[in-house]
């Protein structure tokens, strides 16, 4: 049995944010995802608006739903329209579900300007229109828009709104934020007011344009509603919605109240990275509980009170969400953050010993220089395993030659020839590419083939430069960072120098090293499993 009902928008209130557009692909992918993770309802859209929500209902009408009951939003009945002959109570009826949520005017401000239309008129909307669905055998969610702007301004009428949609069968009146303007304290004791006036059951719909859509989503459930609603990673129209990625941990890890079936929380950063992805949205790397970074340590001294105790500087498991906990090395690191990183690696250092101390001040020269290492885990496990004589290069570079010819008619051709030692062997090529980096990686490839065929297998998947000193112009130092990949796995790697053609070479030969040594470590590790 759970204690909060959680109401999923990210398909409908989500999609409305700026940048986000799904087809009905996407919006079936994350669907399944919302049920694979547990939430109650999945709002998958409005069918009377555009007819790629109405294929979405269509595609998603026999799915076998495990967790989730699938709901279609709507605005209540037009004004001076008759209820059977509305056409967006129609499109209700056609999507398929049977859990609806319509959304209605509590503001009287709103009823008078917007809708240009009288406050006797707007009840009967709410009224005729909830009735209506569930005399069709409809789960009917009321969303009382702006209702807390319009309790501040009108309560008699806000509530009046609310006591219409309790009286047609409303199962649940969802209180929204429609502004996002509310303060906590604001949200709590309207709420209480509410309560003294109605037994139905009570939900929440926050926008985060204060930056309170999760605190006012918590305090609403402390003073009891019993349905949330929001969104994956607070997707949703100007400043985002309530973000459920904050809002169920807090639920359960911190108010003890539970809204997702047993064994699901640990899938929380899956799905909010698997939505990202699929939204093509970059994801906030220091978002609470499910961001890359939100448990990662830099600093020395918290890093070594973490080698004793995580809840010195963590205040809950990070395998609780299904994050993990990361080290990052760096200019602030201290020994500590070496030994810690170390350990994740398998590679046993004593970390006082004189060659830890020099990689240490090597590693902050290095930043100094402008490498970063704290994002290029690849290069700084390259640098640690070199410095304690695990490694050695699969190849060595002889000679590199780049030309850039530009003609006539603008036609732009790049050649990299490069030589390279592998082994006792002296392999000489060349290739061309759309841009110097991609001959250079052409060329390497081509010559590293016919020894790692395996190169093949990986892909570089994104590429990002860093001007470090603007100042000095075409002169200027740069970062490059490549990410690559193969079936496996990701990984970063890092190169600086004036020269931009050089510092993706550092970083390119860095991520082919880099994929030679796990396949050799993997290969190393079976072995000794299987004797």
């Amino acid at each position: 049995m759970l204690d909060v009902l959680i109401y999923d928008t990210t398909l409908r209130d989500g999609s409305q944010g700026e940048g986000i557009s799904l087809s009905v692909e996407d919006k079936i992918k994350i669907a399944r995802k919302l049920d694979f993770l547990g939430v109650s309802y999945i709002e998958g859209g409005w069918p009377g608006s555009n007819p790629k929500d109405m294929a979405f209902f269509q595609a998603m009408r026999d799915y076998p739903w495990e967790n989730a009951k699938l709901s279609a939003f709507s605005f209540t009945r037009k004004a001076g329209v008759r209820v059977q002959d509305d056409i967006i109570m129609k499109s209700l009826l056609e999507s398929g579900v049977k859990v609806a949520t319509l959304v209605g005017k509590s503001w009287d401000f709103h009823v008078l300007r917007a809708l240009e239309t009288t406050l006797e008129e707007n009840l009967s909307m709410v009224g005729e229109s909830i009735a209506y669905l569930k005399d069709k055998g409809f789960e009917v969610f009321f969303d009382a828009e702006h209702f807390f702007d319009g309790y501040k301004r009108n309560p008699d009428y806000a509530l009046q709104v609310l006591e219409t949609a309790a009286q047609a069968g409303a199962d649940c009146l969802v209180l929204c934020d429609t502004n996002g303007g509310c303060m906590p304290w604001e949200i709590a004791q309207i709420i209480n007011q509410v309560r003294s006036r109605s037994t139905a059951p009570l939900g929440i719909h926050t926008h985060n344009d204060s930056a309170c859509a999760v605190s006012n989503s918590l305090i609403a459930v402390q003073n009891g509603c019993v349905q949330v609603q929001g969104t994956i990673n607070s997707y949703g129209e100007r400043c985002g919605n309530a973000d459920l990625c904050s809002i169920i941990p807090n639920l359960e890890l911190k108010m003890d109240l539970k809204c997702l079936p047993d064994g699901k929380l640990k899938h929380l950063t899956e799905v909010s990275h698997y939505v990202s992805e699929i939204a093509n949205m970059p994801g906030s790397n220091n978002q609470p509980f499910v961001g890359y970074g939100a448990f990662a340590h830099k600093a020395g001294i918290h890093v070594s009170a973490l080698l004793k105790d995580s809840l010195t500087y963590e205040h809950i498991n990070p395998e609780a969400v299904g994050n993990h906990r990361r080290v990052l090395v760096s200019e602030l690191a201290g020994l500590s953050n070496l030994q810690y990183k170390a350990q994740e690696l398998g590679i046993d250092i004593n970390k006082y010993s004189d060659e830890t101390k020099q990689l240490t001040k090597k590693i902050k020269e290095l930043e100094n220089d402008g490498y970063q290492f704290e994002g290029a885990d690849a290069s700084l496990e390259l640098l640690l395993r070199k410095a304690f004589n695990q490694y050695e290069d699969y190849f060595q570079l002889k000679n590199l030659k780049i030309i850039l010819e530009k003609t006539v008619d603008n036609e732009i051709i790049s050649e990299a020839m490069i030589k390279l030692a592998i082994g006792s062997e002296i392999v000489h090529t060349a290739a061309e590419g759309d841009g110097p980096v991609n001959a250079l990686d052409n060329s390497l490839r081509k010559a590293l083939y016919d020894v790692y065929p395996e190169i093949n297998e990986m892909h570089l998947t994104d590429y990002k430069v860093r001007v470090l000193n603007g100042q000095e112009a075409t002169a200027a130092k740069v970062r490059v960072l490549i990410e690559s990949s193969d079936q496996h796995e990701k990984w970063t790697t890092v190169g600086v120098s004036e020269n931009i053609i050089e510092a993706s070479y550092q970083a390119l030969v860095d991520s082919i090293n880099y994929m030679m040594m796990k396949r050799q470590l993997f290969a190393e590790r079976t072995k000794r499993l299987e004797a």
